[in-house]
């Protein structure tokens, strides 16, 4: 199958602006689809919408800039160079910083290239979507938001590796163990995990069966809060 720069017969500069806008759809229902089962914030789904556009963007660039007589290995070498320049943030960052901070790197890749005009109008839709996808709820069918996170205090002799999956599985939809810490000066337990109840009705009746198990200690149940070193 030809690329779309031969298949049209049109201005380089506007293939590039139509490859953009498909782009961004694209993205956008490859996010909805893939979200009916994953779960995550509602700002990396929004990253996930748009990162596709700025790459398009940026690689569509490259190859107008680019001739036809340039080799495979330079463009390769030319596009790696600009989608590396953000290597140095992307360990900690969360999904909007880096999307930002990528949006930020296309957009100087071009103005950088002549552009300029192009460079303008990508930053001007590229925040206008942000904005609009982060206010309103698109993924709402998801429930964000419904995972709690249960804190358990535990005495040290008690064995928490299956001491509480009975009482988990019946009351829980889905439970994942994120965190084991000593509290007490060594002679506790607190494990922490995230899960997402069955009713919502059933939170007492969870606590009071958790709370026999655990000889009365301390148990919360509070709403789930990403790491901020998540996406």
């Amino acid at each position: 199958m030809d690329s779309i720069f031969n298949l049209l017969e049109l201005d380089k500069t506007i293939i590039c602006l139509i490859i953009i806008a498909l782009t961004f759809i694209i993205g956008l229902v490859y996010t909805l689809i893939a979200s009916i089962k994953f779960r995550a914030s509602q700002s990396f789904f929004v990253s996930s919408i748009l990162m596709p556009m700025i790459v398009a963007g940026v690689i569509s660039m490259v190859s107008i800039f680019l001739d036809d007589s340039t080799t495979g290995a330079v463009r390769i070498a030319t596009i790696a160079v600009a989608l590396g320049l953000i290597r140095f943030r992307s360990s900690q960052g969360r999904a909007e910083e880096l999307l930002l901070l990528f949006g930020g790197v296309a957009i100087g890749l071009i103005s950088g290239l002549g552009y300029v005009l192009i460079s303008f109008i990508f930053a001007l839709v590229l925040s206008t979507l942000y904005v609009l996808l982060s206010s309103v709820n698109i993924l709402k069918f998801k429930r964000i938001g419904e995972e709690k996170l249960l804190k358990i205090t535990i005495p040290e002799d008690l064995d928490y590796n299956e001491a509480f999956d009975a009482i988990l599985k019946t009351y829980l939809k889905s439970y994942e163990l994120v965190q084991i810490k000593t509290t007490g000066m060594g002679s506790l337990f607190r494990l922490s995990y995230k899960v997402e109840l069955l009713t919502k009705d059933s939170e007492k009746v969870l606590i009071d069966e958790l709370r026999i198990k655990n000889s009365n200690l301390e148990i919360s149940l509070l709403p789930y809060v990403e790491s901020n070193k998540s996406l």
